[in-house]
């Protein structure tokens, strides 16, 4: 575990590194206002546009504008999660794609903007590295880096609004570009994460002192991911080598804890392929225009109980907002002896505080807040816990090897082998024989509350059958094939007349 790589998570000196995503985004200048063809000529200057790129990553739980975080995002469209808050009205747009009733103005607005900004700054760190500045392993390293992060940011936008927006380099004047269909761009992004892969730059896991870069098998994480989303048939077999390649490789395993998983101890371990630092100590991030500095995540916030008396790690004063409370069909779904239940929910039925919105009294364990976890925090700690992101486990290699295996024909035996790993691990029973439901409900325990439920379920056609009014009349509509993607924000059809909004 590091958290304090100066490229994800340190003080960084160079002021242009963390600009708000205004239209002065579009022009770069340099800390020292020489040309950038006279700046971006060494490491350490490509590096800092490396940092650059890196930056948004954090952005979507808090911009300053709104609260997005992607785990929120994604499991508040499944069927694990109230949306919570203080009313209905409390982030409105979380309610509304909660009950698939979205449109342009409740939408997930803020991740356009944050991301987008992310993939103009990938395209500035290739620019410059292909200025032949500095030394070529590095400058090759950053493009590689730059590279996998931009598809990691459309792979976002691909996911969540499907036909957007695409170009590879920065736009001029009117700062517009061709929207794509969802499948289009999915076309276009696989070769270049095929590229990515072959060039074999990136090292399967960085150094203890590097962690926070995206690697070799962070990219063919996300290349099966993308595959399954797509269902893409022709490209399960690469998708399923390179799973197997993850496999083989002797820095990554399967963790023997499934609760220190989500402890700080637990954070880089053997088991994690990607995580999204976040750091209290120096945390810079702050009420008024801090929002995008490096720091720690508001996530723990948003998602824990209001008026909090004290005791079970948490002190008392540090007040939750509450979101996201956990419906109490997901803590029964775990069967009794099952070692993720009590990792995953933090059941605190039986404690008083102040009740919001949905509250079952049961809240997501993975990303609880604990003192210990903001302790060091010099500016607001609510907003600045040092809880890590997981993108992508080892248990997620194994289960997605297990699905494709299937799905390819392969070795039944070996497929429940993998899935097998996974529950051992949760103190489960092993299964003799495992089919592709069998796998759906594995990733339902194992990743609930990591914002893979609802996608799994749509890429699974389990979506219309599971996503459906419930009997506390809270969700009224069921999902339909035209919410697979969100609505576009009405400002960005607005600012740009060529969008076409989704059917949503």
């Amino acid at each position: 575990m590091n958290k304090h790589i100066p490229f994800i998570s340190g003080i960084i000196a160079s002021a242009f590194l963390f600009t708000a995503c205004s239209d002065d985004f579009i022009e770069v200048k340099n800390p020292t206002g020489e040309p950038l063809e006279e700046y971006y000529t060494n490491d350490g200057a490509l590096n800092e546009a490396l940092t650059s790129a890196y930056a948004p990553l954090h952005w979507p739980d808090w911009d300053n504008v709104a609260y997005n975080d992607l785990t929120v995002d994604a499991e508040i469209m499944g069927d694990d999660f109230w949306v919570g808050g203080a009313s209905i009205t409390d982030n409105q747009h979380w309610h509304k794609l909660f009950n698939f009733e979205a449109d342009g103005n409740n939408t997930l607005a803020t991740l356009w903007t944050d991301f987008y900004s992310g993939i103009k700054r990938c395209n500035d760190c290739i620019k410059y590295c292909s200025w032949g500045g500095g030394t070529e392993a590095n400058r090759r390293s950053y493009e590689m880096q730059a590279r996998l992060l931009r598809v990691y940011y459309y792979n976002i936008l691909w996911h969540y609004y499907g036909n957007v927006p695409f170009y590879l380099e920065n736009l001029s004047l009117p700062y517009t570009a061709p929207q794509l269909q969802a499948d289009e761009i999915y076309n276009l992004l696989m070769p270049e994460l095929e590229d990515i892969i072959a060039s074999g730059v990136l090292p399967m896991k960085w150094p203890t002192s590097e962690s926070g870069r995206v690697s070799q098998a962070m990219a063919m994480m996300l290349y099966a991911e993308m595959a399954m989303y797509q269902n893409d048939t022709a490209r399960y077999p690469q998708a399923l080598t390179f799973m197997k390649q993850i496999i083989a490789d002797s820095n990554y395993k399967l963790h023997g804890d499934f609760a220190e998983l989500w402890k700080e101890s637990g954070e880089w371990c053997e088991e994690s392929i990607f995580e999204i630092n976040y750091n209290d100590d120096q945390a810079q991030r702050d009420w008024g225009k801090a929002a995008l500095n490096a720091g720690g995540s508001i996530l723990p916030t948003l998602i824990s109980p209001n008026s909090w008396p004290g005791g079970d790690g948490w002190n008392k004063g540090e007040d939750g907002w509450g979101f996201l409370p956990m419906r109490v069909e997901t803590y029964n779904m775990y069967a009794e002896g099952d070692l993720r239940r009590d990792a995953t929910c933090w059941d605190v039925r039986g404690t008083s505080y102040t009740e919001r919105y949905q509250d079952t009294h049961i809240w997501l364990a993975k990303y609880r807040p604990f003192s210990d976890n903001n302790k060091d925090c010099p500016t607001s700690k609510n907003l600045n816990y040092n809880n890590n992101k997981r993108i992508y486990r080892y248990a997620e290699t194994l289960l997605n090897a297990a699905e494709l295996l299937i799905l390819t024909g392969g070795n039944a035996s070996e497929a429940a082998g993998y899935v097998n790993e996974v529950r051992q691990r949760a103190g489960l029973a092993a299964l003799s024989s495992v089919s592709i439901d069998d796998i759906i409900q594995e990733r339902h325990l194992e990743f609930c509350g990591e914002g893979k439920r609802y996608f799994d379920l749509v890429r699974s056609g389990k979506a219309a059958t599971t996503l459906v009014p419930d009997s506390y009349g809270y969700r009224t509509n069921s999902w339909t094939p035209s919410k697979k993607h969100i609505p576009l924000s009405q400002s960005e059809l607005d600012a740009d007349p060529t969008l076409v909004q989704n059917n949503y």
